[in-house]
Parts: C-alpha cells; structure tokens; sequence
C-alpha cells in the first residue's frame, strides 16, 4: 500500500495522541499496529521513535480492547480540529 505524505502525516499524528487507538488507524488507513510501529521507526528519529515506544507500550487508551469506556467518545472542548481525515467528522 502506498501512503501519500500527507497521509503518512496523519498517522503519525494519531500515533502520537494518547487517545486514538491502533483501531482506530487501521480503520482509517488500514495498517496494523506492526505496521505503526515500522512506519515511525522509518519517518522518525531513533531518539524520537524510542520515546514513543515507550509512551505507548502497555498504554491502555492505545488499545481498544484494553479502554474502560464502551462507548461513546471522548472530546476535549478546546481539542483542535483535525484535518485530513478519511472518515467523516462528528
């Protein structure tokens, strides 16, 4: 599959929120969390990558599985909007 840098953008943007989930990109984008995990370690410095694994690994809202709520979603009043995205906004 080829990503445009755009598109590449946009999942590293929701890689680094706390509060989207691999789910959530896969929906999107199509790419598993290994697939994630290559794509950063690719685009990003190893210093950067290496933080954010460890920011991510075991993290509960990364997982959807893992999260306390059902259902429902979660937006901040002062959360900005977000461009690019292939799925229609809320």
């Amino acid at each position: 599959m080829k990503l445009t840098a755009i598109e590449i953008d946009r999942i590293i943007e929701m890689a680094w929120e706390d509060r989207t989930t691999f789910d959530a990109i896969k929906f999107q984008f199509g790419l598993s969390e290994q697939e994630v995990i290559s794509l950063m370690r690719n685009q990003m410095k190893p210093k950067s990558f290496r933080h954010w694994r460890a920011r991510v690994q075991g993290r509960k809202t990364k997982h959807q599985k893992l999260r306390v709520f059902e259902s429902g979603r979660f937006k901040c009043t002062r959360q900005k909007a977000i461009s690019n995205n292939k799925i229609s906004k809320r």
